[in-house]
């Protein structure tokens, strides 16, 4: 019992992760300890799997996929995701200058962290990293954030997203931003209870799940320093979208008129600008910034101490 507990604070500390955007629950995943058995355990669900759940073969299945661990687990990231999600509403409409410079300060600290495991840099490795940058930059500036509710969009966002979650350095939330439909999916339709929204999204993220875990282990395997590279650089070129002061761009239809949802305008995008004052408000900001670089190095340092601890 007491073993499982384990799991789902842990699973709760992943789920916390994917719900901020930024933060990667695959690193939160690495740091407490449970990355590789969750990517075998993923792995595990194959045909022989199917067939003996199928065959009512519970016991050799359970055992098979790691099931009860898996299944604590992602209690915990749920129950995180959804006790948060109305957090974060309140949040982002009430302190987004705020909220935004912490996870900017969480993402600038992160680059480092992620890309000193690099264990021999080269050409391949600095040219991949550059093109990780400039992909992201490019992503960020051409494609903004832009809301979209069609049912095979929403299928691409579970599929990518739960890809993100599970790749140490790379946020699902912050690519659910870059795709558009962070607050249509992790705030809005979780709040409402939204199928037709949350279904599609489930639907990819299941698929999505079992299939990369296989191209996950592979590409870490073979290109590890490689694959580092371009999710560092990624992150770096992404770091504009989360810049805390925005001003927004909303929506609009063929004819000019304002899309209206629920009575409210529809955000199409955000634009960085730079504070117009340094003020109360920028110093705070600032201040909370250091507390999002602060918060990454702690966890990092902790987890570096549980490594030393186990190897001793």
């Amino acid at each position: 019992m007491k073993e499982y507990l384990n799991y789902l604070l842990k699973g709760i500390a992943v789920g916390v992760a994917n719900i901020i955007p930024g933060v990667s629950g695959g690193t939160i995943a690495l740091i407490t300890g449970i990355f590789e058995r969750l990517i075998n355990a993923i792995k595990a669900f194959d045909g022989k799997a199917l067939k003996l759940l199928f065959t009512g073969q519970w016991k050799a299945f359970a055992r098979k996929t790691d099931f009860y661990f898996l299944f604590t687990l992602f209690v915990g990231i749920a129950l995180a995701i959804v006790t948060l999600a109305r957090v974060f509403d309140y949040l982002f409409k009430d302190y987004p200058v705020y909220i935004w410079s912490y996870f900017f300060g969480l993402v600038l600290a992160s680059i480092y962290f992620v890309a000193k495991t690099i264990e021999r840099w080269n050409v391949v490795v600095v040219l991949l990293f550059v093109a990780g940058t400039a992909f992201a930059v490019f992503v960020s500036l051409i494609h903004p954030a832009a809301e979209n509710s069609s049912f095979w969009y929403l299928f691409l966002c579970g599929v990518v997203a739960i890809c993100s979650m599970i790749l140490p350095g790379l946020s699902g939330s912050f690519v659910m931003i870059l795709m558009g439909n962070y607050q249509l999916v992790a705030i809005q339709a979780i709040n409402d209870r939204d199928l037709g929204i949350l279904l599609p999204v489930a639907l990819g993220a299941v698929i999505g799940l079992v299939a990369f875990s296989h191209v996950l282990s592979w590409v870490f395997k073979h290109y590890k320093d490689e694959t580092i590279a371009t999710l560092s650089g990624f992150i770096l070129g992404s770091l504009n979208v989360l810049w805390p002061w925005k001003t927004a761009e909303y929506l609009k239809n063929s004819a000019g008129d304002f899309v209206l949802k629920h009575g409210e305008k529809v955000i199409a995008r955000y634009v960085s600008v730079f504070p117009e004052h340094l003020d109360k408000q920028f110093w705070i900001a600032v201040g909370v910034m250091l507390l999002g670089v602060i918060s990454i190095t702690v966890i990092e340092l902790m987890a570096g101490k549980e490594s030393k601890e186990e190897l001793a």
